[in-house]
């Protein structure tokens, strides 16, 4: 049995282009919580700044995960693959909606509670173990690739001025997306944090912030709202998703 709690905050700009999803619920303000059993699937997701309906995507895209029924012996990618060319296709056909896209990031337990992860941009993926945080998404993003090639540091990745340019995502009518899932290796034992959040949080709060507010003696919606709150305070100008797993 798992506890799933997610919170997505509007923030600064005039309207929210993130959503998330916990099992079968998409939501695209306010709180959610809820005890669920395998198998199910959680996840965020951001529409892209720039394109236009982002909202529209993202609550789109994770409507159409959430029809999934997730088993071992599926072929995500492919399931997932069908949802970005149904965006496209949508888009393609809906001149009001021409060209929108969204990040994914989530996870997905089997019976078994067996965990994948599945990412496509840069909302990310963390774990938080006896009181380190570790990210287990690869952001998908340009900025990324150059501290991966050591042409940038730690520090400049944070802070770099194209850290928003974000390889192809779900919807893109021009390039398909490169979907990466990989198993979340040591699964989660009693205590540990599955933590999914979208850049408006990530991109404002450490990765030892998170790691001082998730230690906190707090109920889980608690530390969620710090670390939403967090971000806040450190400037963020983006809408902040985030959801937080913990077994039970």
């Amino acid at each position: 049995m798992f506890y799933c709690c997610g919170i997505t905050e509007q923030g600064k700009p005039a309207h929210n282009e993130d959503a998330l999803l916990i099992h079968r619920n998409v939501l695209t303000s306010g709180v959610w919580e809820q005890k669920i059993s395998s198998p199910f699937i959680a996840a965020v997701s951001d529409g892209v700044s720039g394109e236009r309906s982002g909202e529209v995507a993202s609550a789109m895209c994770l409507g159409l995960v959430s029809e999934i029924n997730y088993n071992s012996r599926m072929n995500l990618r492919q399931r997932l693959m069908e949802i970005h060319r149904n965006l496209a296709e949508y888009s393609n056909q809906d001149p009001e909606n021409h060209n929108m896209q969204a990040t994914l990031c989530g996870i997905a337990a089997d019976s078994r509670n067996n965990i994948i992860s599945f990412n496509v941009g840069d909302s990310r993926l963390y774990r938080f173990r006896r009181g380190r945080a570790e990210q287990l998404s690869r952001d998908q993003s340009l900025v990324q690739m150059l501290y991966d090639e050591g042409s940038i540091t730690l520090e400049q990745k944070r802070t770099h001025v194209h850290r928003n340019v974000i390889f192809p995502v779900f919807g893109n009518v021009s390039t398909p997306p490169q979907i990466d899932i990989t198993p979340v290796e040591g699964g989660m034992d009693y205590g540990d944090v599955l933590f999914l959040c979208t850049d408006g949080l990530s991109d404002y709060v450490t990765q030892l912030d998170m790691e001082e507010i998730m230690e906190l003696p707090k109920s889980l919606p608690k530390r969620l709202r710090l670390l939403v709150d967090k971000a806040l305070e450190a400037g963020s100008k983006d809408n902040i998703t985030a959801i937080a797993i913990s077994v039970i």
